[in-house]
């Protein structure tokens, strides 16, 4: 086995690769390193905020997976990390001069011309000046609280009396991190540039003696389940408090524009109470949120050349847009691949549901939304117009907190039943009941999925969702939600699993089903992360058995496969493209034995243990083979898939292989379902999308 943290950043650097892959357009490398920086943000908020927390709570404390304490995986951490800045810095100035090529200028201040410098002199002088609010700190003035990735400057001062202060300047959080300059191409400098240049005059009083910017990174990880709760306070209310203390957690990491002298580095190591070893140097920009705005300002012509062909999730062709969605999710099972299919058909199905006079209520769990969404309108509309909506939302969605209390408010307004879930539980789960009364008959339509209910993240994740008319399935639907809604956490269920109480132990289950089977054993598994040990141990059992077991693993992986004489019959591959690769697939067996689940949740202790999670069979045939079908194109990709070695490393697939991308076959097949395929490297992805059945023929 491997540490987890140490996994995650293997797979972060394989989103760094896709950065410096040359077939990768060039603006979306530039993008590429911008995830990459927002993931790392993430991981030192949350991960190695809370091994900080575990060091100082119980530094003895073993990773059950690498025996190592918080003390010790910090320290790898810290030194795994370094080479990443490096790597990111080199593939930056990289896509910069290529950039610069194509007319595109991040400029440092001595690169502006006379007359940029008079427009940004006067951009400073009307926009950014009055904002300012420059300080030093002497044994009057304190060492300001720095807020958490937010930009500063700092500098290194001397009085006339030749004493040592320290000065600091916050880079307005209220204008645009850049000024587009007038004239041909596009060119921008950053307001920190500017800000940089004009420290001496801003402490004109002083000598400068340095000066950098630079950008703390706070422990962002509350642990809500240590927050005892209040019965008497509202739950609501308790949450808008806990994300107040996240703003002044512990510092966790100094990122600076540039190496300093020694002495400045040891002030503001001292008073971060941090070590050298939580300071890296980022030549890059630290704050890569400027990418949406010089999108804005690329012309047609470099958005074509330097971004991804625009792609629009597809209509399925099983689904008629002449028909209820409803009316045929009663008469047929319906399935949706994002984001290479539309989130629409659900969403239609919502909405017709807010006035279909035979619908009686609604029900559904909610984890993330998009900041605009139509499915809230939809079920305030069906609430308002008198039917039953219950919305079970998640108050703890990681950093989503905010936008669901705003959203949990606006459905209780409509005159819908909010649920905040269970103690010490987060709901992650994605299920939806939709009831009906049809024909003098209760019925149930019941939604499964693997992603959240986000219109944005449904076209750049990708998700599996079921509609099914299944009654059994419904069935559970009914018993789970009215089990939530009274805090049943141990509830029975006919079909589904769900976590915490049957998840794992089913899990465990049908893999000892396929141990026992010997080498005609096989299990195929599609997650975001692997980290539980029980999981690991039993996978290892069923390998050291004759068990095939194949796994597509995007990020974390705590089992090293193909150690001899333990895993040497796993494998594990990550995909890492275009999309995020999000679906949960849980395959036991083969052929009619065949057991089939899709999943909200990965074979992580905490989705395992502690969240209420759901995974649903795949019952009817015709979509179990389409599943089956997209898992065995995956296996095809020769450019995004990469195979994880014993040491816990990644390789590129064999080269001289015929060059497959599995997405951009998904991509090719919706787009071009039902039309002759045509020549070329497009006609060979169709062909092989075709006669692997991945989307399933037009229903006549």
């Amino acid at each position: 086995m491997q540490n987890r943290e140490l996994s995650w950043l293997r797979f972060n650097e394989r989103v760094l690769e896709e950065a410096a892959d040359q077939s990768v357009p060039l603006f979306e490398r530039l993008r590429f390193i911008s995830i990459f920086t927002n993931n790392l943000d993430e991981f030192f908020m949350i991960r190695v905020g809370s091994l900080h927390d575990m060091d100082l709570v119980n530094g003895m404390e073993i990773d059950n997976k690498s025996g190592l304490t918080p003390r010790e995986q910090l320290d790898k951490i810290y030194e795994a990390v370094r080479p990443l800045y490096q790597k990111k810095d080199k593939l930056y100035q990289e896509i910069k001069a290529e950039l610069l090529q194509q007319e595109i200028a991040d400029l440092s201040y001595k690169e502006l011309t006379q007359e940029e410098r008079e427009y940004t002199n006067a951009y400073y002088e009307s926009d950014i000046f009055p904002l300012l609010s420059p300080q030093v700190v002497n044994s009057h003035l304190p060492f300001p609280h720095l807020v958490n990735k937010v930009i500063y400057i700092g500098a290194l001062l001397k009085t006339k009396k030749n004493e040592a202060i320290f000065g600091i300047i916050p880079v307005p959080t209220t204008l645009p991190d850049r000024i587009f300059l007038p004239g041909p191409g596009i060119r921008f400098v950053s307001i920190e540039t500017i800000l940089l240049e004009k420290t001496r005059s801003i402490f004109n009083i002083y000598e400068v003696s340095e000066k950098v910017s630079f950008c703390v990174t706070r422990n962002a990880d509350i642990n809500w389940e240590d927050e005892a709760y209040d019965i008497d306070q509202d739950f609501r209310d308790k949450m808008k408090k806990l994300l107040s203390m996240r703003r002044r957690l512990s510092v966790v990491r100094l990122e600076l524009s540039k190496a300093i002298s020694k002495e400045f580095a040891d002030y503001l190591e001292a008073k971060l109470l941090i070590s050298s070893q939580q300071t890296y140097v980022s030549k890059a920009p630290i704050n890569m949120a400027y990418i949406g705005l010089l999108s804005g300002q690329l012309s047609s012509r470099q958005k074509k050349e330097l971004s991804y062909v625009p792609f629009i999730p597809q209509l399925p062709p099983t689904i008629s847009d002449r028909v209820s969605v409803i009316r045929q999710a009663i008469e047929r099972d319906i399935f949706l691949a994002f984001p290479y299919e539309s989130q629409g058909p659900f969403l239609r199905m919502i909405k017709e549901a807010s006035i279909d006079p035979s619908v009686l209520s609604i029900k559904i769990t909610i984890y993330r939304l998009a900041r605009k969404a139509k499915l809230v309108d939809y079920l305030c509309a069906a609430a308002e117009n008198g039917k039953d909506v219950t919305v079970l939302i998640e108050l703890r969605a990681r950093f989503d907190e905010q936008n669901n209390i705003d959203w949990s408010e606006k459905l209780e307004e409509a005159g819908c039943k909010v649920l905040y879930g269970s103690e010490g539980y987060k709901v992650h789960s994605k299920v939806c009941l939709i009831t009906l009364r049809d024909r003098n008959k209760i019925k149930h339509i019941t939604q499964v999925g693997t992603g959240n209910y986000n219109e944005n993240t449904a076209e750049l994740y990708t998700d599996f969702s079921l509609i099914t008319a299944n009654q059994e399935i419904g069935e559970d639907a009914v018993a789970f939600f009215k089990n939530m809604a009274i805090g049943n956490l141990s509830g029975e269920y006919a079909h589904l699993m769900v976590a915490p109480k049957a998840f794992k132990s089913s899990v465990l289950t049908l893999i000892d089903r396929e141990k026992e089977k010997g080498d005609q054993g096989r299990i195929f598994f599609k997650l975001n992360s692997l980290t539980d040990l029980e999981i690991i141990l039993k996978l290892k059992e069923a390998s050291q058995a004759g068990v095939k077991i194949d796994m597509v693993i995007r990020g974390i992986c705590c089992l090293l496969p193909g150690v001899p004489g333990a895993t040497d019959n796993i494998t594990v591959h990550s995909i890492v493209g275009r999309f995020l690769e999000h679906s949960r697939v849980y395959r036991f067996g083969e052929g009619e034995e065949q057991k089939l689940y899709i999943a909200s949740g990965d074979m992580m202790t905490r989705n395992m243990q502690r969240r209420v999670e759901v995974a649903c069979p795949i019952l009817n045939s015709e979509i179990k083979q389409r599943i089956n079908n997209m898992m065995e194109v995956m296996q095809y990709d020769t450019i995004k898939r990469r195979k994880m070695g014993a040491d816990g490393t990644y390789h590129i697939i064999d080269g001289n292989r015929s060059p497959i991308d599995s997405q951009e076959i998904f991509m090719k097949a919706t787009i071009n379902h039902g039309t002759k395929p045509t020549l070329g490297r497009i006609g060979m992805l169709s062909q092989i999308a075709n006669r692997l059945n991945v989307f399933q023929p037009k229903k006549e």
